[in-house]
Parts: structure tokens; C-alpha cells; sequence
């Protein structure tokens, strides 16, 4: 399947899609191909025992509601704060190779452990993830994940030192520097297989730790109206390094109350047929209109992945 002359990669295995791509593409940089993303990827261990406080970026009425209204207002909260339901090393397995990964500490504990918050707080800690995370690359060697830490909620500068260190140890040999040539060929050769994206102006005195990657989102609650906003925001061309396409429809408050019955996850599936139909039309590469990682909610479902990588299938056609 790695043969030079192979144009289609349908049927590559999501599992280790880097590793069976074309020769022809080992030597594109990474933020020219079709990457898969996960949007808010660690929100399948969200607390559901109402031990989590509502994270303090929620609007102050859903705080005060929760706090009064605990038994009453909770399931809303699980119901659309649930991004993902499969666990990280399931995500990827099924193609995804950047994780939006939002980092907290919980307010008044006394430990120093971090967690991932989306609407409440996870139970898993950030160092148990990033261990699975690394265990699955260990069996992976040729895959590479692109870790994007954002959103730090809480965290001082020695919270910050501390998860410094926890990510260095972590992946050790493995974390891939700054470098200028940013291709498959080049990180196969030197053995790095962990970008790490970090939102936070430390990152410029860090040579282990890349810049933020800027993420397109336009915050619609229906599929028509976000391509609109991403068609418009292509005209004006790409961002020259990695950036996300994040497919993730956003509710708001009056969506959420007008549709009582329904979750995240229903708003996601009713959607993904005409927001996948759109991924279909898109090409990867370095012109203007062109997309790099492109990411989404429950990522294990209708072929999310598959569709994303198999675009790279128009850089063998029409190189970038």
C-alpha cells in the first residue's frame, strides 16, 4: 500500500495510516496534508458524580442554577458537554492525530494534579492520558500525534513548570523540537513523534514546545451557516504553519432550551452527512483555500476520519 505509485487511499488502516502512506507523501510537511483532529478530546471521563464544580467559564446563570439546582441542571450539563464518548487511545486507533486537549486545575485542591475540563472536570488525571497516549505511540512508531494544550484554566506558573515537566518525561526522546523541515520522512529518521502545541507565550522560550495553533471555529449551531463561515474565511487563505478546521457545531443556551430532549451527540449525528459532503469537496496543500487538520465531535462515527485522510489522495494528483 506504501508503493509510490498508488494514487487511492481508501482502505489505508486508521490505525497506522501515517506509517501506510504513499512514499510520494513522506517528504509533504505536515501542515500540508489532511490530518484527522479531535475536538475536545478528553471529555469521555467528564465527572458524572456531581463531585465537579461547573468549570468557572460557564455563564454565571448556569453557576448559580447549578448550585441550587444541582439533581436538576447536571444532566443538561453531561448531555452537551460530552464532545467524545470513545477513550483516547480508541480515538487513535480510529485515525485521529491531533487532540485539543484543555487543561485545569480543580479550584480549592490542594494537590498539584491536572485535569481536562469541558462544562465540569474530568476524573482522569492530564498525567494518566498523556501516559496512554504515549503507551499507544510506543506501539505505533511510525505515527505521529500533534498534542495542542489550550485553555489553561487555573494553573500558575509552578502548575505550569510542573506540567512542563510531566509532558518532557512523558515522551522524552520521543518530543519532536522546532524544526524547519516537518515532513514523515524526516520525523521517522529522528524519532519524534509528539508535537506539542502550547498556548501560552512560554512557548517562545521553549524549544520543545511549538506556538499555538490557530483553530477555525465559527461558532454556528447549524452545519449550513459553518460552511458558510469557513468558505468565506478560505477566500482570504490559510495560515502558513498547522491550523484547525474544527467541524464542531456550538450550541447555545436558547438551542439547548428549545431542544430539551435532545444532546450534543444528536445535533452532531443530524449534521455530520452534510458537514462530511462538504470535508469531501476540500483539498489539503498549501494553496489558498486549502485545509490541514480538520476536526470534529465524536470522531468514531460516519467515517470522520477515513474521509479526512483520504483527501491527501488529491496531493498525489495535484501536488501542493
Amino acid at each position: 500500500m506504501s508503493g509510490c505509485s498508488e494514487l487511492s487511499l481508501r482502505g489505508l488502516p486508521m490505525e497506522s495510516w501515517m506509517s501506510q502512506l504513499p512514499c510520494a507523501l513522506w517528504d509533504t510537511p505536515l501542515y500540508h496534508l489532511a490530518i484527522p483532529g479531535s475536538h475536545n478530546a478528553i471529555t469521555y471521563c467528564l465527572d458524572m458524580n456531581n463531585r465537579s464544580p461547573v468549570d468557572p467559564m460557564q455563564p454565571d446563570m448556569l453557576q448559580k442554577l447549578d448550585k441550587y439546582m444541582k439533581p436538576l441542571i447536571r444532566p443538561f450539563v453531561y448531555k452537551w458537554a460530552i464532545t467524545q464518548e470513545s477513550t483516547i487511545k480508541q480515538q487513535l486507533d480510529c485515525g485521529v492525530r491531533y487532540c485539543d486537549l484543555r487543561i485545569a486545575h480543580r479550584p480549592n485542591e490542594h494537590s498539584t494534579d491536572l485535569y481536562f475540563y469541558h462544562g465540569v472536570y474530568t476524573t482522569l488525571t492530564v498525567e494518566t492520558v498523556l501516559m496512554e497516549i504515549k503507551e499507544w505511540l510506543d506501539a505505533h512508531p511510525k505515527e505521529v500525534a500533534i498534542l495542542s494544550f489550550s485553555h489553561f484554566l487555573g494553573l500558575n506558573q509552578e502548575l505550569h513548570a510542573r506540567l512542563l515537566t510531566t509532558i518532557r518525561s512523558t515522551f522524552t526522546s520521543k518530543l519532536c523540537p522546532k524544526m524547519e523541515v516537518l515532513t514523515l520522512r524526516n520525523l521517522w529518521a529522528l524519532g519524534y513523534q509528539v508535537i506539542v502545541s502550547y498556548e501560552h507565550n512560554m512557548s517562545s522560550s521553549h524549544s520543545d514546545l511549538w506556538p499555538h495553533i490557530p483553530y477555525w471555529w465559527a461558532n454556528k449551531c447549524k452545519a449550513e451557516a459553518l460552511i458558510e463561515e469557513f468558505e468565506e474565511r478560505k477566500q482570504h487563505g490559510r495560515p502558513a504553519g498547522f491550523f484547525v478546521t474544527g467541524i464542531n457545531l456550538t450550541e447555545d443556551l436558547k438551542y439547548i432550551c428549545t431542544h430539551p430532549t435532545e444532546s450534543l451527540k444528536d445535533l452532531v449525528m443530524s449534521t455530520y452527512p452534510a458537514l462530511l459532503a462538504w470535508v469531501r469537496e476540500q483539498t489539503p496543500g498549501s494553496r489558498v483555500g486549502s485545509l490541514n487538520i480538520i476536526a470534529g465531535d465524536f470522531i468514531t462515527e460516519r467515517h470522520f476520519a477515513p474521509t479526512v485522510v483520504t483527501l491527501n489522495e488529491k496531493l498525489l494528483k495535484w501536488p501542493s
